[in-house]
């Protein structure tokens, strides 16, 4: 199996891309550079493939130009691998760690799994987890009920899989890392990794996305949220019905 390594970098931040691309090579792994798109410097009048009023009512707040940027550069992420040869991909963002064993644990992953089409290798929470399959490298693969469980910083997926989220998630309705784990929504197989795979570096306590306080400012208050609340209410029904199927 040919697994390509993709990472998501910002022009502005070849630093990052300089520092990973360093450790890679002084563990064997290819790395290939996506550049990722830069929602501060568009005009928000240019963002056609974002359906605004539907992300404002399922997220209940304002689109940071930030995450609008970073959705569209998992998307090119994705084009970038579906336009290869390989059988599937890692689509790293720039500010984690790797590790030596990255691209074997991977394919040990989808030896295990073989119906899997999407593997989140690092999440910011993982509860309430179903196992499917334990990888013959030791990792646990299956769903966590309970979610979303955060980060798009890692993940595997396979051709089949490019081509349904590049169908379905073409217009923005979500955060990337929320989009990615609707597998109710998409159509795909989507798993998690029990224990993370690898883990965010130093760098990522710079984010160049927004900050807490930068989502905090976006929330709608009082009434404004109970269409969301509701909204929100129905997906994690229908997400504990996908995970227990």
């Amino acid at each position: 199996m040919k697994i390509g390594v993709y990472v998501i970098n910002l022009a502005r931040s070849r630093a990052r891309w300089d520092g990973l691309s360093h450790r890679a090579g002084e563990l064997g792994i290819a790395l290939e550079r996506v550049e990722g798109v830069d929602g501060t410097a568009l005009a928000t009048g240019s963002r056609s493939d974002l359906d605004m009023k539907r992300f404002l009512r399922e997220n209940g707040r304002i689109v940071l130009p930030g995450e609008y940027g970073c959705y569209r550069s998992h998307m090119l992420a994705v084009s970038t691998f579906r336009s290869s040869d390989y059988d599937a991909a890692l689509i790293l963002e720039d500010d984690v760690e790797l590790v030596a064993d990255l691209v074997e644990r991977a394919a040990a992953i989808l030896q295990a799994a073989p119906e899997a089409e999407l593997v989140k290798l690092l999440n910011h929470r993982t509860k309430w987890f179903r196992l499917k399959a334990t990888s013959r490298l030791g990792d646990e693969i299956g769903r966590s009920v309970h979610g979303p469980q955060g980060s798009a910083a890692c993940y595997l997926i396979t051709r089949s899989g490019a081509d349904k989220i590049l169908k379905s998630l073409e217009v923005m309705c979500y955060p990337v890392d929320v989009a990615l784990e609707r597998g109710w929504h998409t159509g795909l197989a989507v798993f998690t990794v029990r224990d993370n795979v690898l883990n965010l570096s130093p760098a990522s306590k710079t984010t160049e996305i927004a900050t807490r306080d930068d989502y905090r400012k976006g929330k709608f208050r009082g009434p404004r949220r109970t269409i969301t609340h509701l909204l929100r209410t129905l997906d994690y029904i229908r997400r504990i019905r996908y995970c227990l199927s």
